[in-house]
């Protein structure tokens, strides 16, 4: 039997050109609030799914826009749930005796950053954290190791932990070098990185067997679990999680924010 006038399906035809170019959702939600799905006979949903097939294949970029909006609403939503997962870990975020602090100790800005000495992007994005420590007189930076890249990555992240027990005050030429180096970071490269700027690995190798290691490695992976953190390079700044290399000019307006709104003590 077909649609008698002024029934849903008849209103849907006039209202889908406007309806789909809102969102696919929008359509349904009209067509259910006009009568529930389950008042529909088979005949007419028949029709329903007719013409929702015939407008995206006339319009297939009403996908791509239903995709966008999609995408933009979950990283809304991702963005306040980490916003959140920072004020719950920040005391141990900011201040943990494990984390390297670069750049000004008391800055009133503090950058933390998440990264593996085997990311690329990484390495691409050290000259942009080394610009903003020298253009920044109140920034303070805050290294977190993250090896999520493979057993080399965990290698290389736990001499740099032993760096940090044995020689704190080399700890940045250490990382710059074996971060700026090339090829695959693993113990004998972080070793050799060590060496080139005067650490003893001698007593590097000694914390080898160190519960410290692996407990530092630990508290970095439960943090980023908290901040739902899913690559390197991952940054927090004030209350914002900035996820991957994203260029010096983003972090340094993200630090502009976070000075001009600064974190909420919980």
């Amino acid at each position: 039997m077909p649609p008698h006038l002024g029934s849903p399906l008849t209103s849907l035809r006039r209202l889908a050109p406007r309806l789909f170019t809102l969102a696919l959702a929008a359509l349904s939600a009209v067509v259910l609030v006009a009568r529930p799905a389950a008042a529909f006979t088979d005949d007419e949903k028949k029709e329903l799914g007719g013409i929702i097939r015939e407008y995206l294949i006339q319009n297939p970029e009403v996908l791509q826009e239903a995709i966008s909006v999609l995408e933009s609403r979950q990283m809304v939503q991702e963005a306040s749930q980490r916003s959140k997962a920072v004020g719950d870990v920040r005391e141990l975020l900011v201040n943990s005796p494990r984390g390297i602090v670069a750049g000004n100790p008391k800055g009133d800005v503090t950058l933390v950053e998440f990264f593996d000495y085997n990311c690329g992007y990484c390495k691409k994005a050290l000259s942009d954290l080394q610009d903003l420590i020298k253009q920044d007189p109140n920034l303070r930076v805050v290294l977190k190791e993250f090896p999520v890249l493979g057993q080399g990555s965990v290698e290389a992240a736990q001499v740099a932990v032993a760096v940090r027990m044995v020689a704190p005050d080399k700890y940045m030429a250490f990382h710059q070098a074996l971060l700026g180096g090339r090829g695959q970071a693993d113990r004998a490269k972080a070793l050799a990185a060590a060496k080139e700027v005067g650490i003893d690995t001698a007593l590097l190798q000694k914390q080898a067997t160190s519960p410290e290691l692996n407990a530092t490695l630990d508290e970095s992976m439960k943090m980023a679990e908290a901040l739902a953190l899913n690559g390197t390079p991952s940054y927090v700044i004030g209350d914002q999680v900035v996820i991957g290399a994203v260029g010096f000019d983003k972090l340094k307006a993200a630090i502009a924010e976070a000075r001009k709104h600064p974190p909420v003590a919980k």
